[in-house]
């Protein structure tokens, strides 16, 4: 679906359900230079469950237009506003690498409306490589390369998914091409500078789980504690055998985490 936020034309999948306002809602939001689509398996489970689904695709990616929110608060606000949008006074959040940094700016700016939120494949801060944010900014295919390699841990390198022939690491090449001259280096460049995030996790109040790999160099396991302390109401979920990529790595150990989260939330 289409809907209006901020006076920009923004793409919402819903499951292909049509919204329900009896209905608790889940908003899913995506990673860098990514959109909707990684959230496919997820977030069509949760609309066929009970729930109001909605993978967005953030302001300049995938098939939302716009400009691409400059830093991690503006994504935050931009989530609020879609709530907004969308008539929803009340909703769950799950947002994935940058996509968490936004669900966790969200749910300390707008405390009361968050029902439950969970944080996957998350870093706070959320540091990035200089080779790669260098590559990013000269739109150097050699960044969707370090991305590639680097999020995904080595069993999801040589195959092994649950879905048959589901080329894992061909996939999301080919995904992260597809987004515009620029756009990767924006979203990264807003993950490194993000140094509000603790402060930010103080100020939440709605159940967290925080969801990670525990192959993930990117968002390593081992830094996660400063953020469990920062967090309220928290709940720590490790994958094994699983790198940063984890909804295309691990989709059923993922929507078991949310469902279990989300539903007792809601």
């Amino acid at each position: 679906m289409l809907i209006t936020v901020d006076g920009q034309q923004t793409y919402a999948y819903t499951g292909a359900r049509d919204l329900d306002p009896a209905q608790p809602a889940v908003l899913f939001v995506h990673g860098a230079g990514l959109d909707h689509s990684v959230w496919i398996l997820q977030s069509r489970w949760f609309a066929h469950h009970g729930f109001n689904a909605v993978a967005l695709d953030l302001p300049g990616h995938g098939r939302s237009r716009g400009t691409p929110p400059p830093d991690v608060p503006a994504m935050g606000a931009w989530l609020v506003a879609c709530m907004d949008a969308l008539g929803m006074e009340r909703a769950c959040l799950a947002g994935h690498s940058m996509g968490a940094l936004a669900v966790l700016e969200a749910a300390a700016q707008a405390p009361a409306r968050i029902a439950a939120a969970a944080l996957l494949g998350v870093a706070v801060p959320m540091p990035v490589s200089p080779a790669l944010l260098d590559a990013a900014r000269a739109d150097d295919h050699a960044a969707i390369d370090m991305i590639t390699l680097w999020g995904h841990a080595h069993a999801a390198q040589v195959g092994g998914n649950t879905a048959p022939g589901m080329w894992m690491t061909g996939a999301a090449v080919r995904l992260l091409e597809r987004a515009a001259p620029g756009l990767l280096h924006n979203d990264l460049s807003a993950c490194n500078a993000y140094d509000g995030g603790l402060q930010a996790a103080a100020r939440v109040t709605a159940p967290v789980l925080v969801l990670l790999g525990r192959q993930d160099v990117m968002a390593s396991p081992r830094n996660v504690g400063p953020l469990m302390d920062a967090l309220t109401h928290a709940s720590l979920v490790q994958l094994d055998g699983c790198g940063h990529m984890m909804m295309a790595e691990q989709p059923d150990a993922v929507l078991d985490a949310l469902a279990a989260h989300l539903r007792a939330a809601a």
